[in-house]
């Protein structure tokens, strides 16, 4: 029996099952998926969860259940490509056919001394839930600074000034406005709606170093009771310690069928893979379902597509609080509820009919 071997039941992982099982599998293949946790994670969500607006059950989603399917849960430790096998702590090695590295991303800290020590994350699961309890233990009027005004910034700065109104909630970007990748227009709506709800953004910012409680704007030492860090993300580790091509931002450089240059046997999804877009769960969803069409021709013996059509993205949605939000729906821009009712009802859909 032949193995194929997902790492990480991310988005991109749990599409290549869903495509896989019941009836694409080969009767000579198996799977065997590794994940840290024994469930899928709703990692778009993680800003409610750190904010305290959202339940640790309402980001959880059970993997697929099939008699072909194993899952091991652990920390994988390395890749050994040349004798392809997944090395684990404190378990046996998992040898593979087949591999799909989808291990998702990490933070990156820009080599900022003290960020990776005195901050907090909301990357994985675990670190969300530390962020939590450090979020809301805080007393009446503290300080939160949040680095980084991207989405994940924006979205965990409205839903902490929703769920914990008496705190003092800051966010530092680099640039003139928040939202960098988002039209000028909802750049705009987005800061209004922070300065009516007492967020205060801190434009052009420098963060040149992090200290218990300090973050150093420039030279200017801002006292935070709370730091939370969403500047930035690398793929990871044990994707930058394999020895294989890379790009600028250390992401795999893959074949048009999503597979090392020198392996096909060997695919990369997600976060971790070069890919012309940047990285979400919406492109990781695409890119599986591409790799799934290969794996299917490469079993049965067919040649494999020389190349597959630019992945098309929906747009991007994001919330302010429960009852507002903004986005782009193709290249529409859209604000307020009803952007706020299109991302719930999207989250409830993947929850509930996905596959």
């Amino acid at each position: 029996m032949k193995n194929l071997v997902i790492l990480g039941g991310g988005y991109g992982g749990i599409r290549i099952l869903q495509k896989l099982l019941p009836n694409q599998l080969p009767d000579d293949m198996s799977i065997t998926l590794i994940d840290r946790n024994p469930y899928h994670c709703l990692k778009t969500e993680y800003y409610g969860l750190a904010a305290g607006t959202i339940p640790d059950h309402h980001i959880r989603v059970a993997f697929p259940e099939h008699p072909k399917l194993h899952s091991v849960y652990g920390e994988i430790i390395s890749v050994d490509l040349e004798n392809k096998q997944v090395i684990l702590k404190d378990q046996d090695p998992v040898s593979y056919d087949d591999l799909v590295i989808g291990l998702g991303c990490e933070d990156k800290f820009h080599n900022i001394p003290g960020a990776d020590i005195y901050t907090h994350s909301i990357q994985t699961i675990d670190k969300t839930r530390q962020t939590y309890q450090a979020l809301n233990n805080l007393g009446n009027g503290a300080t939160v600074s949040i680095v980084g005004g991207g989405l994940s910034g924006v979205e965990l700065a409205s839903e902490l000034i929703e769920s914990r109104p008496d705190l003092h909630v800051r966010l530092f970007d680099r640039g003139p406005h928040i939202l960098s990748a988002f039209p000028e227009r909802l750049s705009t709506y987005v800061e209004s709606w922070f300065k009516k709800h007492t967020i205060d953004i801190v434009h052009h910012s420098n963060i040149t170093k992090v200290e218990p409680n300090t973050l150093y704007n420039g030279d200017e030492p801002v006292h935070s009771d709370v730091i939370v860090w969403t500047a930035g993300i690398q793929p990871s580790k044990i994707v930058r310690d394999l020895d294989v091509k890379k790009d600028k931002q250390g992401r795999v450089i893959l074949t048009p069928q999503h597979f090392l240059p020198n392996d096909d046997s060997v695919f990369v999804v997600g976060d971790c893979a070069s890919l012309p877009q940047a990285p979400s769960a919406q492109l990781a969803e695409g890119q599986a379902e591409q790799i799934v069409t290969v794996l299917v021709k490469k079993w049965a013996n067919e040649p494999l597509p020389e190349s597959f059509p630019v992945i098309k993205l929906k747009g991007t949605l994001g919330s302010l609080g429960s009852k507002h939000g903004f986005g782009l729906v193709g290249e529409r821009p859209i604000t307020g509820r009803m952007a706020r009712l299109l991302k719930s009802g999207i989250l409830w859909l993947y929850k509930y009919h996905n596959g």
